[in-house]
């Protein structure tokens, strides 16, 4: 499938109804921690914007979190790899068997899902549908939430499958991506809403194959900013950004000022920007319309500069170069 019909078609994933096997043998814990790389723990960072108090932990990287043993030990450990076959979640799925910590299992298929298997650890095998990852996020936290024993979440989060409209969202995509040939994306969000804006620039990195950064406020008015502040010789450097704001009404009122005023600030140095309105009928459709507004301007983004937006030959090459 294109990435066009792959970002047309994003709704449906919402009506994945996951199954848990060796279901008998979820442990329930007051805690979870997701251990995942690269777009296996994007919906894992999600759902902390749709629930900022949810108890979850993210970790990417070798190993368990270095968490206090009272956490630790009351954790469900949730093993995402949607290949299955990533060297670090592996190596995280080995050490929670080594501690005796309850184990559950997101994957497609890979090593990971076999061993889930032969250790009669509870598993959600996901679709695959050969899609990347960063484009399966659908099926992901529908898996995930069912993993957690979010019920009401999972029933909220369905009805995106049929509120969800791609072909709204492709002409604004279209135009943000005309708009920002030829620079480097830098996206700005509250805190609240980092995942959202570190899903955009992973888009750009991904799908277009371009460098994107991101940073959130208030933090980044103590420092980044004051690289922007141009100078004769500092013109060529800051000239080559283009920013994106992604505003909130759910945000505090004072980041909400922050962000207008640096906007300003930005504009009067003719460093171009674009305020992007996040909204939704609640809080899973705003970020979701957010991301596949994304999926467009980094597919048109990667068409403008002639390069295929599925594939990622350099996470490839890097992989079989560490193997």
């Amino acid at each position: 499938m294109s990435m066009s019909g792959v970002i047309k078609n994003f709704p449906g994933q919402f009506s994945y109804k996951p199954e848990i096997q060796n279901k008998e043998r979820l442990a329930k814990r007051p805690w979870h921690i997701v251990v995942g790389m690269g777009g296996s723990h994007l919906a894992a960072d999600l759902l902390k914007v749709w629930n900022p108090r949810l108890p979850l932990f993210i970790h990417k990287n070798y190993g368990l979190p270095k968490v206090p043993d009272e956490i630790l030990n009351n954790s469900l450990i949730i093993a995402s790899s949607y290949s299955g076959n990533t060297e670090e979640t592996l190596d995280a799925y080995e050490e929670a068997k080594k501690k005796d910590i309850p184990l559950a299992v997101l994957s497609i298929g890979g090593k990971l899902l076999k061993r889930a298997e032969k250790d009669g650890a509870p598993y959600i095998q996901m679709p695959d549908t050969g899609i990347q990852p960063r484009s399966a996020l659908g099926f992901n936290i529908k898996a995930l939430l069912a993993l957690m024993g979010e019920e009401n979440a999972l029933e909220e989060i369905s009805t995106l499958a049929r509120t969800l409209q791609p072909d709204e969202l492709e002409q604004n995509g279209k135009e943000l991506a005309k708009n920002l040939y030829g620079f480097i994306p830098i996206i700005y969000a509250s805190e609240r809403n980092e995942s959202i804006a570190y899903n955009w620039k992973i888009k750009f990195n991904e799908t277009s194959k371009i460098p994107a950064f991101y940073n959130v406020f208030p933090e980044l008015n103590h420092n980044e900013m004051t690289g922007f502040d141009i100078k004769p010789k500092t013109s060529k450097l800051s000239k080559n950004f283009f920013f994106i704001l992604l505003s909130d009404e759910a945000d505090h009122p004072k980041i909400q000022k922050r962000m207008a005023v640096l906007k300003k600030l930005y504009q009067a140095r003719d460093l171009p920007v674009a305020e992007i309105k996040l909204s939704g009928r609640d809080v899973f459709h705003k970020i979701f319309s957010s991301l596949i507004l994304a999926d467009w301007a980094t597919y048109y983004t990667a068409e403008g500069y002639g390069v295929e937006p599925e594939a990622i030959p350099m996470v490839e090459e890097f992989k079989r170069l560490v193997a």
